[in-house]
């Protein structure tokens, strides 16, 4: 996400970077670029406008223009008003009410990805110690309970539906009583969307919402939909007072203007962002984090949220054990930390939140179908040659070619990364005593 916005930014603040000393005329010819890199990224134009006032105020005060540093001190000021875009001093995190269960009722057009992300975040809420009850109020969708039960199972979490029912308002009445007499924290409940805002459709949510007085009612918008999301956004508000966004299908907008456009139009924070189809596919926002993965600083407390979610503690405590040389590092080890990195999601995504990592991969660095190839090739050898990959002969490397149907230049390549793995490594364990390397269990 952000990839079109963060790869111009990155070229007008890096011109800003090299300079020694700015000068009014140079900042100002500077941000003309930073509005039309935003403008191009469909960032709303009122919001552009007051983003740019707010920079050019504080890019033009005596301090940063005499500054040791000014460039470093421009790209602050970006970085710091980019936050306040993206959520300002406002409450991104969910609310809970004082006894539960909390109320959180999603809402929004149809196909805007509100029963999947109603999954994500019941997930993402058990992980974290709670008890969530999923509520199917969505009754005219073909197929919509059916697609939340089958969801709810696959994250874990119970969900309430009532069979033949035709009132919305009665079944969430019901799943509230159900979530108080199983003691659930939060009910979440997933509503009916329209094709379009219509006063059908917001007499029923708000009779849902009276009902229920839900301490969160989150818009889920569509990110690929982009000035229309804000659009949309400030429709919801206005009849149902939201009280924050999720933007689902973040992976698939490459602009961002969304993202950076509901806050600065309706006032309410975004809370979430949906970053894939998987059930682990849902951020919590901290504006700063992504006003740093915009500017190309990377996103460290991202990545290990990422690793927590999907990385199983056994097996990063039993490759830890390998790294400190009690035990063999081994291409079935390598396969394992393998497909853990590809659970944390598109290792191009994952590259960018790694400080300082270089820009300039080409495609073939982050193509995901050269992970299959290595793991087409690892498994095309036999569990001996796995666990001893010195007997791997010539013979020996063109029958695992021909099993992975890749070319045996491949396979050597891969026995190459692998050696200088396994040296790296030893490297590692001649350097750390026992205990001082930092645990790689979540």
């Amino acid at each position: 996400m952000f990839e079109d916005l963060s790869r111009k930014l990155d070229g007008v603040l890096g011109r800003f970077r090299q300079r020694g000393l700015l000068t009014e005329p140079m900042i100002r010819d500077g941000l003309r670029e930073v509005r039309r890199a935003l403008l191009e990224a469909d960032v709303n134009f009122r919001v552009t406008r007051e983003f740019l006032n707010r920079v050019s105020e504080k890019a033009m005060g005596e301090r940063v223009l005499k500054s040791v540093s000014p460039g470093q001190q421009i790209v602050k000021i970006v970085h710091d008003e980019l936050a306040h875009l993206i959520g300002g001093e406002g409450q991104t995190e969910l609310t809970w009410s004082p006894a539960p269960p909390t109320v959180i009722m999603l809402v929004g057009l149809q196909g805007s990805g509100k029963t999947s992300t109603a999954a994500k975040l019941a997930k993402r809420l058990a992980r974290q110690g709670k008890r969530p009850l999923l509520a199917a109020c969505d009754l005219y969708r073909p197929a919509a309970v059916d697609q939340l039960r089958v969801l709810g199972k696959r994250a874990g979490v119970p969900v309430h539906h009532e069979e033949g029912a035709t009132d919305p308002v009665e079944v969430a009445r019901a799943s509230h009583r159900a979530a108080r007499s199983t003691k659930a924290d939060a009910l979440i409940v997933d509503t009916a969307g329209r094709l379009q805002i219509d006063e059908p459709l917001m007499d029923e949510l708000a009779r849902i919402r009276k009902a229920l007085d839900p301490r969160e009612i989150l818009l889920v918008a569509d990110a690929m939909t982009g000035q229309e999301a804000v659009r949309i956004a400030e429709g919801f508000d206005r009849k149902l007072g939201v009280t924050g966004f999720v933007l689902a299908k973040m992976d698939g907008d490459a602009r961002g203007g969304a993202a950076l456009s509901i806050h600065g139009v309706t006032g309410k924070p975004m809370k979430f962002v949906g970053t894939g189809e998987g059930l682990d596919a849902l951020e919590a926002v901290d504006p700063r984090r992504i006003a740093g993965r915009i500017l190309q600083k990377g996103d460290v407390v991202g990545l290990v949220e990422r690793a927590q979610a999907v990385v199983d503690a056994g097996q990063a405590a039993a490759m830890q054990e390998k790294v400190l040389g009690r035990g063999r590092f081994t291409l079935e080890d390598f396969l394992v930390a393998m497909r853990q990195v590809q659970k944390m999601g598109p290792l191009d995504q994952l590259l960018k939140m790694v400080p300082g990592m270089p820009r300039g991969l080409s495609a073939d660095d982050v193509d995901p179908k050269r992970m299959k190839h290595i793991e087409a090739i690892i498994l095309s050898m036999t569990p001996e040659e796995r666990r001893r990959p010195e007997i791997l002969n010539g013979s020996r490397r063109k029958r695992i070619a021909r099993g992975s149907g890749r070319p045996v230049a491949e396979v050597n390549r891969l026995m190459k990364r692998f050696a200088e793995m396994e040296k790296m490594m030893k490297r590692m364990k001649g350097l750390m005593p026992s205990g001082v390397m930092p645990s790689l269990t979540p």
